[in-house]
């Protein structure tokens, strides 16, 4: 088996308009598809990330909160590559959304810096 690319990421927001929001508004992911689903009562966004890869936004009426500290086991972030941390950083926060401070990784000796979607999902820039 070779598996040649991602293509698609699912997550799982709490709230229709703000996840959308943000998703689509703040991070400029383009929507491709929007349903509702009602046999699972619930709404399906694909929007696309780059031309091989899509994020897929699942909004139920009632998730369960998200475990993030202590770490559970699984999906630990969703990291984004970007030509500059700080001007995306800039932009960010032009619109309200706070991030850590920039930091180099430590293997790859790149910028990079954490922020949070509405639901609190860990989402990571990187150069």
């Amino acid at each position: 088996m070779k598996l040649s690319a991602i293509h698609h990421i699912a997550v799982i927001g709490s709230d229709y308009a703000r996840s959308r929001a943000f998703y689509a508004d703040t991070l400029g992911f383009a929507v491709l598809r929007e349903n509702y689903r009602p046999d699972k009562r619930d709404w399906k966004i694909d929007l696309k990330i780059s031309d091989d890869a899509e994020l897929e936004l699942f909004i139920p009426e009632h998730p369960p909160a998200r475990l993030s500290y202590p770490e559970a086991c699984g999906l630990r972030h969703l990291a984004f590559r970007v030509d500059s941390v700080e001007a995306a950083v800039r932009e960010l926060e032009a619109l309200g959304v706070a991030c850590e401070p920039i930091r180099t990784d430590t293997f790859t000796g790149k910028k990079m810096t954490f922020f949070h979607d509405p639901d609190g999902l860990p989402l990571e820039l990187h150069e």
